[in-house]
Formats: C-alpha cells, sequence, structure tokens
C-alpha cells in the first residue's frame, strides 16, 4: 500500500508539475513576446511618419564582425524598391525569421503608409534568455520536488499504517484460548481507530459467545450427569441385591429418567437452533390465538382451571412451530408452579400481537425477573426437578421471541403470581 500510494502521488504531482510549467514557460515567453512586437509596431510607426516627412535616418555601414541590431529596419516604396534599410527584411510581417549575423530569431513587423512600407525586425534573443533562465531551475528543481513529494508520502503513509501493522500484530496472537486479549486503540477517531474499536467489539462479543458456550456445555454436561446416574444407580441396586427392589421399579425408574433425558435433549436442540437463528427462518401468517387456545385444553386435562376468556384473534408473522413451543413453554411454566388456575390471553394492537400467560403461583421476585431467562437457572430447585423442570425452557422463549424481533418480560399477575408478556410484531 506504501508503494503503490507513494507512486501514485509522485506520478499525480509530476503530471502536474510538468504541465504547470510549460504553462508558465508558455505564458512568460508569450508575454515577452508580445512586449517586443508592441515595441516593433511603435518603432515603425515613427519610421513611416518620418518617411512620410521625407527624413529618414541614415544608416551607418555594417560590420561584418559586429553582432546584428536588436532592432533593424528597412523602408520600401510603393514600387517595392527598397527605400532605407539597416538590414534586408521580408516585406511582410513575419512571426520570426532568422537573419544573416544574428544567433537569435527575430519577429518582423509592417506598417504602411500612402507611398512607404515600414518593415521592423526585434530581436528573440530577450525573450529567449529568459526562457532559458526560467527553464534551468525548473528542469533542476522539478525533480527534486517530486522525489520530496514522494519521500513525504512514503514517511506519513508509513506512519499512518502503523497502528494497522500494531493491530495485526495483536490479531495474529489471538487464539481461542487468548480471547481476552484487544488491539491497540490509537488516540485518533479516524478510521484506524474505528477500525481497532470495532475489533475489539467484536472479540469482546466472541468472548461473550465463547464463556456462553463454555458455560452451556458444562451446565448440559450436568443436567445430563443426572437422569444417567440415577439410572445407572438402579440399575446397579438390581444386579447386586435382585430382591432389594419391589418388581416393575427398575423399569419404572429407567423410564422416568430416560423421558426426562430425552426433554432435556429435546430443549438443548431447540436452544442450539434458536442460538443459529432458525427459529424464525421460516416466515407465515400464524395465528396465535389457536396456540394459545390448544395449550389451555392440553393444560386443562390435568385438572387446572384455565381462563381463556383474554384469548383474542391475534396474528403474528414467523415461524409457526417455534411460537408454538413459545406458548407451550410458557403454558407448562405457569402450570408447574400454579395452584389451582391460570389465565391465558391474546390481543392484537399498534401492529404488534400481544400473548400473556398469568399463573396463582408465589411468583416471581422483582430482582429475579431477569434471571429466570437464564440457561439452566431454577429459582425454586428441588420443586423443577420434581417436576421434571431443566431450567431451560423459559431461556429457550427468551431465544425463539428475540429472533422474531419481539420481547417478553415478566411482571406481577392478577392472579396473584407471575404474568408472562410476549410482543411479537403482526403480519
Amino acid at each position: 500500500m506504501r508503494l503503490r500510494t507513494t507512486a501514485a502521488a509522485v506520478l499525480v504531482v509530476a503530471v502536474a508539475l510538468l504541465a504547470g510549467s510549460f504553462a508558465l514557460v508558455a505564458l512568460m515567453r508569450g508575454s515577452l513576446r508580445d512586449g517586443l512586437e508592441a515595441t516593433a509596431e511603435q518603432r515603425a510607426s515613427v519610421l513611416l511618419d518620418q518617411a512620410e516627412a521625407g527624413g529618414l535616418p541614415a544608416v551607418e555601414p555594417a560590420d561584418p564582425d559586429d553582432d546584428l541590431d536588436d532592432l533593424v529596419w528597412q523602408v520600401t516604396g510603393s514600387d517595392g524598391t527598397v527605400v532605407r534599410s539597416s538590414v534586408a527584411l521580408p516585406d511582410e510581417a513575419v512571426d520570426e525569421v532568422r537573419l544573416p549575423g544574428s544567433d537569435h530569431g527575430y519577429v518582423v513587423v509592417a506598417d504602411d503608409g500612402d507611398e512607404y512600407r515600414v518593415s521592423v525586425a526585434v530581436s528573440l534573443e530577450e525573450v529567449d534568455d529568459s526562457t532559458s533562465a526560467l527553464v534551468t531551475p525548473l528542469v533542476a528543481g522539478l525533480p527534486l520536488l517530486v522525489l520530496l513529494v514522494g519521500g513525504t508520502t512514503w514517511v506519513l503513509v508509513s506512519r499512518a499504517l502503523a497502528p494497522v501493522e500494531r493491530i495485526r500484530r495483536e490479531v495474529e496472537e489471538i487464539t481461542g484460548d487468548r480471547l481476552d486479549r484487544r488491539v491497540p486503540e490509537p488516540a485518533s477517531r479516524d478510521e484506524i481507530g474505528r477500525l481497532a474499536r470495532t475489533m475489539n467489539q467484536m472479540l469482546t462479543r466472541l468472548q461473550d459467545s465463547r464463556d456462553r458456550q463454555r458455560e452451556f456445555v458444562a451446565d448440559a454436561s450436568h443436567e445430563l450427569r443426572s437422569p444417567v446416574a440415577s439410572i445407572r444407580q438402579v440399575a446397579e441396586v438390581a444386579r447386586a441385591h435382585p430382591a432389594a427392589l419391589p418388581d416393575g421399579e427398575l423399569a419404572e425408574t429407567v423410564l422416568e429418567e430416560s423421558g426426562r433425558l430425552q426433554r432435556l435433549v429435546e430443549q438443548l436442540l431447540l436452544l442450539t437452533r434458536a442460538d443459529d437463528g432458525g427459529a424464525a427462518r421460516v416466515h407465515q401468517d400464524v395465528d396465535v390465538d389457536d396456540l394459545a387456545f390448544a395449550e389451555a385444553r392440553r393444560v386443562a386435562r390435568t385438572g387446572l382451571v384455565v381462563d381463556t376468556a383474554g384469548v383474542g384473534a391475534g396474528r403474528a408473522r414467523g415461524d409457526a412451530a417455534s411460537l408454538g413451543q413459545v406458548v407451550r413453554n410458557l403454558a407448562d411454566n405457569a402450570a408447574r408452579h400454579a395452584v389451582a388456575a391460570m389465565a391465558v390471553g391474546v390481543r392484537a394492537a399498534d401492529g404488534w400481537v400481544e400473548l400473556t400467560v398469568d399463573d396463582d403461583g408465589p411468583g416471581i421476585a422483582e430482582d429475579q425477573r431477569e434471571r429466570v431467562f437464564e440457561r439452566f437457572v431454577r429459582l425454586d430447585e428441588a420443586r423443577a426437578r420434581d417436576a421434571g423442570g431443566s431450567g431451560l425452557g423459559l431461556a429457550i422463549v427468551r431465544e425463539i421471541v428475540t429472533a422474531h424481533a419481539g420481547t417478553v418480560a415478566v411482571s406481577r399477575s392478577a392472579l396473584g403470581g407471575a404474568r408472562f408478556t410476549v410482543r411479537i410484531p403482526g403480519p
């Protein structure tokens, strides 16, 4: 990048300086030439007046060894004969002519009168000398100026890229086990400073994701170990002491713990799918009220009183299976903590669909209302385990709702327990 930037800067500056130099020389030469032509025209006018008055100046004999004068003239009659001249000149005005005895060109100006034509030639020596005096420093100075620009550009680009090199070296040292490292942030607020800050924010997100993943794996391993240990313990007792267990207890224990294990694995898979964004990949119109009625009928079969008077029409845009899981998890959570009754409500307002699930249980303390959505969190540890809860249901709810650009919150229910409120954008 340094080489390309320097080469581009040198090329642009060289072309600009070269074009400017040519323009400067041309303008100066043209200005000096115009001045000489004006002088020649004035001299021709004076000579013409003298010729008309019959008083032409005398001409001294020219010495062959002397240089030609800077200004020479010639007077011709109406018949074209030369009346008097200092040097033989063309009758017509010409831009430049070479005269014998001079190393420089002459510009010729002609002025016509009634009886005579006067031609005056003025030397371009002054123009040539001034041009040479200007071109010489330009030829010597332009390369030096281009080199100065190139060197300055190289140094400035090198200094500008130095933070990028430091960032590159630091990033090269960062591995999956060293996500706590951060790239150096320059004090400047330019693009490189913003790049460094953005990379540090990315590293922070990656570190948080890794920490959550490790915590998730550790918690999942702990949860999976519990039913496996129960099955193994009962099986070992049955093998060592066949008569110690009542008939069928081994099979019932294995069936119960394997069912718990199955539910836990299904929830882990669902949570992984939600993390990958699969919870909202299919977009279709979903009747949330139908999902609410279906879950209410399912829970009511357990003997719990379920109030659906608050269920109205509500249609959201999203994945039907994922939204159905949201309603089911909230219903199971309410049924698990309810004493005798729960309520489900659905309403649509201002482009949103709002789902509420209430229970008459003990409720959730205000300082724990955000914590309940964390993975493997149980506020009532013993009851959650006995009821088969894994601490993942509400975490799955939040992941799915977030994937649908919605929100979920906990508040105090009118029934005395907890109220979970989910808001999802409508179609």
